[in-house]
């Protein structure tokens, strides 16, 4: 039933393996080291590549790795006991040829493996085949949690005494029955009873009365006693104070000063009006964006990973001595547990998802699990150097994107280089469009705005709004087409269509990069999830961005996993596209709460592109790893 059973050492030496099926499965493994191993996410023991699943066990004492494969069909939960029971075994015929990195031995494993195999099927088949046993109520938690409320501890512990006797099983069976019988129908009248029996208290009475809520009946009777004054008083204003002006309704008579501030024609107005706009314009951004962003500033405080490494160097001679003498210490599960739990709160009060807090926590324990250190190292430092090593490969990116590369090596090709923009409602996709666009312009790239949302009412005018700003901090030379221009055919269109028309349009007038505006979609949101997914496979950007803000936590999971689940579901090619890379909004926003970029980066596994921290153009960098890390773990 297995396909593939490999042991293999963490410089990718294969010690022996175990071959089921005639097919090759080692682009499978190789996916597993690539996307689960080298990545930092043995949280998981469980892989799944295609229709294979792929189940792993690590031995950090002798660095080796025990992967099993099988089909995803078969549901086998016999596995984790197999590749226990084969760890152990190949330990102890092997421990010292691998400890001694003699990996040239004859590892003859095969008989042992096979005797493990069937020893764990027909155990799992005997389990499978036995009836189920029924529960004793005296060892439930349901007898337990009878005993600790004081009322039904007797019944509970005769049931309890009951079913322990040997004699008369059947009946003790029986009377269990009515006791749990019993029992839950006293349970259920008690708490249909307590609401009956909360009543306001004395004191809360008393509060309501100082409060004045019995007073307001007293005073509705005098209210009619003094309208008159009241009113009397509202007719005669006093002397200096304000008086309300008449409300103007709608569709009424215009006065000469409405309509002199409406008027737009005369040559005065006009000069005020081109004075206001060019008033606006902040002409000191100009020539800041030149060349490749900027990163993060860097917190002032230094990383944590170089501090251990100056203490492993100073503690030379006598702290190395001691070590010899004593030996090193074998790490274990129950031993990390605590450092485990203080790290995954910490990780979640940064603002780190519960689901990845637990999944790297548990990426750590697999890692550190059974690792031989000296004895003077602390558990906890230990981990937080462990973890630290885990978010830098989590967020170091696995590609490099090299924007105004890619768009000079499309240039030469004649081709616009595209860049989808997509993602929620309110995370700021114009904006930062916006800023990407000014970012370009600065490097002299000619740029066509594509407004494909056409499902959010002023969508299209807060493009135009942008165009004409960002025109006018890069204004034209003289016989020259603008900077930016603004490809829109207004709303209630089909948004797929005007990205190809957008397109074609840069292609004929030479435009060296297109940014398709989309409109802000919920993850479950089927018809505009429909509607994206065919605008990039009938336009196929060269990069597909997620805009998404750094103050969100736990819904950066829902967000992007439905996200690209939903553009896998709804495309009809063989191999879907989804999401290339992040831009991370609203980062001036959280203070030292960062986990959101963790968050959204262990999901998709694609890196950040760009960091939005601010409202200015200017405001736009690229992510810091080592700074953000250093926050994080602060």
């Amino acid at each position: 039933m297995l396909d593939w059973f490999s042991i293999f050492t963490k410089g990718g030496i294969v010690l022996w393996y175990f071959q089921g099926q005639a097919l090759s499965h080692t682009p499978a493994v190789n996916s597993l080291i690539r996307s689960v191993i080298l990545q930092e996410r043995g949280g998981a023991n469980s892989y799944n590549h295609g229709n294979l699943t792929l189940q792993f066990k690590m031995d950090n004492e002798l660095e080796i790795i025990y992967v099993v494969v099988y089909q995803n069909i078969l549901k086998l939960a016999y596995v984790d006991k197999l590749l226990d029971q084969v760890n152990l075994v190949f330990r102890d015929r092997y421990k010292n040829e691998v400890a001694g990195k003699a990996y040239g031995h004859h590892f003859d494993f095969t008989q042992e493996f096979e005797r493990l195999l069937s020893e764990v099927e027909n155990e799992h088949r005997l389990l499978s085949i036995k009836p189920k046993k029924m529960k004793i109520f005296g060892r439930s938690k349901k007898a337990d949690k009878v005993a600790s409320t004081g009322g039904k501890s007797s019944k509970g512990t005769e049931a309890g005494k009951a079913t322990t006797t040997n004699n008369g099983t059947a009946e003790a069976e029986e009377e269990e029955e009515e006791e749990e019988e019993e029992e839950e129908e006293e349970g259920e009248e008690e708490d249909v009873a307590k609401p009956e029996t909360v009543k306001p208290s004395g004191s809360g009475i008393s509060r309501l009365l100082k409060r004045g809520l019995v007073a307001r009946g007293a005073s509705r009777g005098r209210g009619g006693a003094d309208k008159g004054k009241k009113n009397a008083a509202k007719s005669s204003p006093k002397p200096g104070k304000k008086v309300k002006e008449q409300r103007r309704w709608e569709g009424g008579a215009v006065s000469s000063s409405e309509a002199q501030a409406l008027n737009y024609s005369s040559p005065s107005s006009e000069a005020s009006g081109a004075s206001a706009t060019n008033g606006d314009i902040d002409r000191s951004m100009v020539g800041m964006m030149k060349g490749e962003l900027q990163e993060l500033d860097s917190n002032p405080s230094p990383p944590t990973s170089p501090t251990p490494s100056k203490n492993k160097t100073k503690s030379g001679g006598m702290f190395s001595f001691f070590k010899n003498l004593t030996g090193g210490k074998t790490i274990t599960r129950q031993a990390m547990d605590p450092a485990l739990d203080k790290m995954k709160e910490h990780l979640i009060t940064k603002n780190v998802a519960v689901e990845i807090a637990e999944k790297l926590c548990g990426s750590v324990a697999t890692k550190l699990d059974g690792k031989v250190v000296g004895s003077f190292t602390g558990i906890q430092s230990l981990v937080k150097s462990s973890m630290e090593d885990s978010l830098v490969q989590i967020l170091s990116p696995k590609r490099r994107v090299d924007i105004l590369r890619d768009v000079m090596a499309a240039r030469d090709k004649g081709q616009p280089y595209v860049i989808t923009f997509c993602g929620v409602n309110g995370v700021g996709k114009s904006t930062n469009l916006a800023k990407v666009c000014f970012w370009l312009m600065e490097n002299g790239l000619r740029v066509l705005i594509a407004g494909c949302d056409t499902f959010r009412a002023g969508a299209v005018e807060q493009l135009r709004t942008h165009t004409k700003h960002l025109n006018s901090l890069h204004p034209p030379q003289e016989g020259h087409p603008p900077m930016v221009t603004l490809y829109e055919r207004g709303y209630d269109k089909d948004a797929a269509n005007i990205a190809m028309e957008a397109i074609q349009y840069a292609r004929q007038q030479s435009f060296d990069v297109v940014l398709v505006d989309t409109a802000g979609r919920m993850q479950n949101n089927e018809p505009l999830m429909r509607a994206l997914a065919k605008l990039i496979r009938v336009n196929s950007p060269d990069l597909v961005l997620f805009v998404g803000e750094a103050l969100v936590g736990n819904e950066a999971v829902d967000q992007l996993l439905h996200f690209n689940q939903a553009l896998v579901d709804h495309s009809e090619e063989g191999c879907p596209r989804t999401i290339d890379g992040i831009l991370l909004t609203k980062f001036d926003t959280v203070d030292d709460k960062v986990g959101a970029a963790i968050s959204m980066t262990y999901i998709t596994g694609q890196p950040i592109v760009f960091v939005g921290t601010g409202q200015t153009y200017t405001d736009l960098r690229t992510l810091n790893v080592h700074a953000v890390i250093s926050v994080l773990l602060k």
